[in-house]
């Protein structure tokens, strides 16, 4: 502030004008979607990288151009990718078309997860509160440890011999 304040009345004048401009920053976001009306997000999780696009229709979930159901055949993993819809409460609303490479099936689904959810929140910003205090918008940056020379695994030492 490069002018001077001579009275209590000056400086309420412009603490109230500070309070206007950070009401203006803080706009309402607005939806990302592309010509097709779908929006586009990346999810990660380990060594998977998904891509995933969502787009408003009957809840049909593809994977690699396969149904979830086939693709995650585990019941668990399956529940993994829905759960972004059932806490923002649109199960059913949403079609979702993904491509997942790298990792193994758990870490495939978890980026899937990621994907829908950041996914969901660009297309409704609206949602993008519930899906955070789930943790959904949070990458779980937990990765496979390297092995380390001198040692059998990552941490594990050869067994010592006394003789």
């Amino acid at each position: 502030m490069s002018e001077d304040i001579k009275s209590l009345d000056e400086l309420k004048s412009v603490v109230s004008g500070e309070e206007v401009a950070v009401e203006a920053a803080a706009t309402p976001r607005e939806p990302k979607r592309d010509s097709l009306g779908r929006s586009y997000a990346t999810g990660k999780r380990k060594d998977a990288v998904a891509r995933v696009w969502i787009k408003p229709g009957s809840g049909r979930v593809m994977v690699n151009g396969r149904e979830m159901s086939v693709y995650f055949a585990r019941p668990v993993l399956q529940m993994v990718l829905r759960q972004p819809f059932e806490i923002a409460s649109v199960t059913g609303q949403f079609d979702v078309m993904a491509t997942v490479k790298g990792g193994g099936l758990s870490g495939q689904a978890g980026a899937v997860k990621h994907g829908i959810s950041k996914a969901l929140q660009l297309y409704e910003p609206s949602l993008r509160g519930v899906l955070k205090a789930a943790g959904f918008l949070t990458r779980d940056s937990r990765v496979v440890e390297r092995k380390k020379y001198g040692r059998r695994k990552a941490r594990r030492s050869f067994q010592f011999s006394k003789r």
